[in-house]
Formats: structure tokens, C-alpha cells, sequence
């Protein structure tokens, strides 16, 4: 049975830019099906929390532009379950406002955190450990994070150290948060073996993150708390409007797990992937005997080898004597890159925007 107490927020505001040319700001990511399954990733996502949260706890939060396609993409999640950010603020304004709406439905609430557009291919052991971290949360004033056991050096990731003494059954206090390392740091994390990679996905008591804003964003909070009167009633939508241009852009990470004394984490393994690279995507892709994944009906490689390539049906594309290339066709924009430089697509759309923004325009 389903524990009424448990929700959970998807987080599912965020652009995907490095999986440019397909993910644009107009449609982004977590609605796109990457993995040509037939369920776009925030589908994906819902179903999966469907199997041990209650569906009327599950929560969107997402930009106002995207409000149309969550309710075309999730038509039997409730109107009032999707929260509707009027600017990108990052992930710690979004959590506040989740935090506060949920207090005054829930004071017992507690609630995971989750980005929409991941993969997570071991549901089961997902959904066992979830339940493990809403367990410890509901009873001691934690911040907890799941932290995926390493594979390799990924120098895309975020890293999570943690204590060596478990406080519980599989879980651990975090020592230090690293933002994204080189390859050689990364490499030396992977080494020492009490690194994990940080998958973006929280849980924790409503009044123990908010407490930790109170204390770590007393700005933030306040300019919240102030409005809280107004959640869950007609008014909510006047509230967010008048805090939002207030608030700081700034991510939970930096703006409450950095800072905070009661963060621990959970050492896990069940199938993830951020799916924040074409690079990523490929490793779940199936592959020719020359390691190219190809989308798209009429794609033909010769004498080509480790290439990503996605064309939409329509196009008949021939590529000969390319080597470790991402090659991407979506409408009207076609990008051909060095999968070495993948990490570098946000840098490389800035220039390009400045340059063509026709093709840039919402």
C-alpha cells in the first residue's frame, strides 16, 4: 500500500541544450522520445513514480511555457498538480515553491526531488532505495541524495564524497559536493573509491528543507513566506509571479546541500544515466559492428566508425570516412561535431546565436 505521506517533484523546466539541435527551448528534452520507445523521457519519469507514490502527490514543476505539453504528454495528472514557473531560476526557487505548497497540504510530507528527463533502466531497485530515503528522511531532520556508484572517469557528472561510517543501512554523511571535474581529478575520484556521481535526485521531510532554507536562503525564504497565504488557492499564480523576478538564480546544490550540516547520501546502482549528452544517449542506442548508431531510415556510413547519428525519416544522408562524429538533423538546423567536443555545445550555441539569431526565436 502506498503511503500518503510520500509525493514527488518533477523537476522539468530545464532546455537539454547540449542535445541541441534536437532540444530546443521551444521543446525541450524531457518531452522528446531520444530513445525511440514510444514514451517520450518524462513519461518515462511519471510512470515510474506512479509504481510507489500515489498519483495524486505526484507534482510538476516546469515553465509556464510548458504548462500545454505536460497536460498533452500527462493527461491523468491533475491541473493543479503542475506548478508553473514564470522564469528560469534554477533548480533552488523551484524547490521552495514545491516546499511551501506542500507544507500547507502536508505538514507530514515528505517528498523526492527529481529531474524529468533521466534514464533509470532498474526500476525495482530504484524504487526499493527511493522508499529506503523517504523512510530515513521521515525520521530524522536529513537532507538526503542518491549518489550513483561509478563506472568510469565521467568528467560531465558532479561528484558526491561521503564518510566512510554508515549512519544507517546504506547511508552515509557527505563529506564535500565537487562541480564538474577534468579528467585526471576525475580519475583520481574514481580511485579512491568514496566518490560517487551525483545524480540530482533529493529527498526529505517538507519541514526539513524548509528549515534549511530559513536558515542557508533567508532572502529566499522570506520572500516565499510572506506569500504562503496565497498557495493552493486562486491567488497562487499572482503570488509566483510577484516572487519570482525576486528571487536569485541559483541551484539547490550550491544554494542548500553545499552549506547544509545534515546531508547524507545513499550509494546506489540501479541503470542510471542523465542522458545529458549525445555521447550518453549512444551507450543505451543499438550500434553497427563499427560501433555508429544511426536514427533515421536512410542513413548510410562508410568506412565510418563510433559515430552518432539521428536524421529525421525524410532524409537520405550518406557519410564516408568520419570517426568519433555526432551528426544531428532537426528541421531547420544541422550540427556536425567532434564527440570529444560535446560538452562544448552550450559555449557553441552562444556564438551562433549572436550570429543567426533568426533561427533562434521563440
Amino acid at each position: 500500500m502506498k503511503n500518503k505521506h510520500h509525493y514527488v517533484a518533477i523537476m522539468a523546466g530545464g532546455i537539454g541544450s547540449r542535445f541541441w539541435p534536437m532540444s530546443r527551448t521551444s521543446f525541450p528534452k524531457q518531452f522528446l522520445d531520444v530513445l525511440n520507445t514510444g514514451k517520450t523521457l518524462i513519461q518515462w519519469t511519471y510512470d515510474r513514480y506512479t509504481k510507489f507514490i500515489p498519483a495524486e502527490n505526484i507534482f510538476i514543476v516546469t515553465s509556464e511555457e510548458y504548462v500545454d505539453i505536460v497536460k498533452k504528454q500527462l493527461p491523468n495528472l491533475p491541473v493543479e498538480n503542475i506548478l508553473a514557473e514564470p522564469s528560469k531560476k534554477n533548480t533552488a526557487p523551484c524547490i521552495a515553491y514545491i516546499s511551501f505548497k506542500l507544507a500547507q497540504i502536508d505538514p507530514e510530507a515528505c517528498f523526492i526531488v527529481a529531474p524529468s528527463d533521466h534514464l533509470i533502466l532498474e526500476e525495482d531497485n530504484f524504487e526499493k532505495i527511493s522508499l529506503q530515503a523517504l523512510d530515513f528522511v521521515s525520521n530524522i531532520k536529513a537532507l538526503a541524495t542518491l549518489g550513483i556508484k561509478p563506472t568510469h572517469p565521467n568528467t560531465g557528472y558532479g561528484y558526491i564524497q561521503y564518510e566512510g561510517l554508515e549512519v544507517a543501512q546504506g547511508i552515509y554523511k557527505v563529506k564535500t559536493f565537487t562541480e564538474k571535474p577534468d579528467l585526471e581529478i576525475a580519475e583520481s575520484f574514481l580511485a579512491s573509491g568514496d566518490f560517487l556521481w551525483n545524480a540530482g535526485i533529493f529527498a526529505w521531510k517538507v519541514s526539513s528543507i524548509l528549515a534549511a532554507f530559513e536558515k542557508l536562503q533567508p532572502e529566499m525564504f522570506e520572500l516565499f513566506d510572506q506569500e504562503k497565504q496565497h498557495f493552493n488557492t486562486p491567488e497562487e499564480h499572482g503570488a509566483i509571479q510577484r516572487i519570482y523576478p525576486l528571487c536569485t538564480n541559483i541551484s539547490i546544490d550550491i544554494a542548500i546541500m553545499e552549506k547544509a550540516s545534515n546531508v547524507y547520501v545513499m550509494p546506489a546502482s540501479f541503470g542510471w544515466s542523465d542522458l545529458g549528452t549525445w555521447g550518453s544517449l549512444s551507450m543505451h542506442l543499438k550500434k553497427d559492428e563499427n560501433g555508429n548508431s544511426a536514427m533515421g531510415d536512410h542513413v548510410h556510413l562508410f568506412d565510418s566508425k563510433n559515430c552518432i547519428v539521428n536524421v529525421s525519416n525524410d532524409k537520405l544522408v550518406l557519410l564516408d570516412g568520419l570517426e568519433d562524429y555526432i551528426v544531428i538533423e532537426s528541421d531547420n538546423m544541422f550540427m556536425v561535431l567532434k564527440a570529444e567536443n560535446e560538452q562544448e555545445i552550450k559555449n557553441y550555441l552562444k556564438e551562433v546565436e549572436k550570429k543567426s539569431p533568426k533561427f533562434f526565436k521563440k
